[in-house]
């Protein structure tokens, strides 16, 4: 159990049954009354965003997370395989719950975060800049670059992504996962 004022970024607690990662808080003295706790919560399961208020001193019921490293092997339809780095140990994780999965190749090593009083997988997130290949664009035509024009291009895990005119097939590119925008070029 925690205080509702020990709440930061990233800590996660049960609330009515369902677990809640804090995005954001904010410790509100207002002229009247009691301090409160102004929160934004993230559902892990469904992804959507709660605000809630606590009010100081208010018991709050804790999970303790383990982020652990995974590499991913290969999918079945939606489900995804991956290895532990420690034990090679093999869980299966379902599409849905991975974060960025669009740019998900194999190999790549991802953090699983998992409950660790229960060893349930809660998520899985893939680091916030990817290298991939373009396997596919339209040759950019020359005089178009008046303003900031991009074009769409196919990347090698078959995830589209919008860039810049000048970049073409074959060439590799950072690609943040949170978005799928564009980053920049790799030499």
């Amino acid at each position: 159990m925690i205080n509702s004022q020990d709440i930061k970024n990233g800590t996660c607690i049960r609330l009515d049954g369902k677990l809640y990662f804090c995005i954001e808080f904010l410790h509100m003295k207002p002229g009247k009354g009691n301090t409160i706790m102004r929160t934004k919560l993230k559902d892990v399961v469904t992804g959507r965003v709660l605000e809630r208020r606590f009010n100081i001193g208010e018991r709050l019921e804790d999970v303790r997370v383990e982020r652990r490293p995974y590499q991913f092997s290969y999918n079945e339809g939606d489900q995804y395989h991956f290895l532990n780095q420690e034990t090679w140990d093999d869980i299966i994780i379902d599409k849905n719950l991975i974060n960025g999965v669009d740019f998900l190749k194999e190999g790549m090593v991802v953090d699983v975060v998992s409950d660790a009083s229960t060893e349930t997988v809660l998520y899985a997130e893939l680091p916030v800049k990817v290298q991939l290949k373009i396997t596919y664009s339209e040759p950019g035509v020359k005089g178009d670059t008046a303003t900031n024009a991009t074009k769409p291009a196919t990347l090698e895990t078959g995830a589209t992504v919008r860039v810049p005119l000048f970049i073409n097939e074959g060439e590799t590119i950072e690609v943040d996962t949170r978005d799928g925008s564009y980053v920049n070029r790799v030499k």
